[in-house]
């Protein structure tokens, strides 16, 4: 069965690419991300497995910087890990908004260490 005229075309007719980020870099800052934020240890890999419900040859292969995730396990990556979401961002030459993301991190942490502190401090008692 021949194909007609106006089928969908699966390749460009211009040739032209809008692909700019290298997908070498894009492999392995995305490795590299995945190490800092969950070691490279398998009990990292399942981890990151469980996550993306991947299996884990494949996130091995993230890991090894053999290949990247696909875009929904990306989207996973960066709702779990901070690291991967600053690479993407870094990636896409979004500066602003990687500034956001640390402040929001550095925010919480703050909260976390003052809650942390009010816990240690005696309470005062009320019979004095």
């Amino acid at each position: 069965m021949s194909r007609r005229k106006n089928d969908r075309k699966f390749q460009s007719t211009s040739r032209k690419t809008f692909q700019d980020v290298d997908t070498e870099a894009f492999v392995k800052a995305i490795a590299l991300a995945l190490k800092a934020e969950f070691g490279a240890t398998p009990s990292a890999l399942k981890t990151v497995a469980q996550l993306t419900h991947s299996n884990e040859r494949a996130v091995r292969n993230w890991f090894e910087e053999k290949n990247g995730p696909s875009g929904a396990n990306l989207v996973t990556l960066m709702r779990y890990s901070d690291r991967v979401l600053r690479t993407v961002l870094e990636l896409a030459d979004q500066r602003d908004l990687v500034l956001a993301v640390e402040l929001t991190r550095l925010r919480q942490q703050l909260i976390d260490a003052v809650a942390e502190i009010d816990s240690l401090q005696p309470r005062a008692d009320p019979a004095r």
